[in-house]
């Protein structure tokens, strides 16, 4: 069984970067996509991005084109999410999410089928 786990949340002014790291057991990392979900309070759980397996093709929201950036090192087992300039409304916790099936929305939640524990990432404005 896979296992993820997520790190690297933390307290920042907006403005600043944060970096998150999703590091996965098992053997068969290099052939899943990988990516980064969020859930604010009140809300329902929101697609932040998504890398592919092999080619590493990078997808985002609109709400973080361009701040934020996806990477993987497969070597390591580990997926990052690069932060930069934080709003106060990135405020949510953040979750890694791993494998989707072809065919299936790659925003969709329901798809994936490993996923971290969560990490918080709290923006003071």
């Amino acid at each position: 069984q896979v296992q993820l786990v997520d790190s690297g949340g933390g307290l920042v002014q907006a403005g600043g970067s944060l970096t998150l790291s999703c590091t996965a057991s098992g053997p068969t990392f290099s052939g899943y996509a990988m990516a980064w979900f969020r859930q604010a309070p009140g809300k329902e759980r929101e697609f932040v991005a998504v890398i592919t397996a092999n080619v590493g093709n990078t997808y985002y929201s609109d709400s973080v084109k361009g701040r934020f950036t996806i990477a993987r090192d497969n070597a390591k087992n580990t997926a990052y999410l690069q932060m930069n300039a934080l709003k106060a409304e990135d405020t949510a916790v953040y979750y890694c999410a791993g494998k989707i099936p072809s065919g299936w929305r790659i925003s969709n939640p329901s798809g994936y089928s490993y996923w971290g524990q969560g990490t918080q990432v709290t923006v003071s404005s």
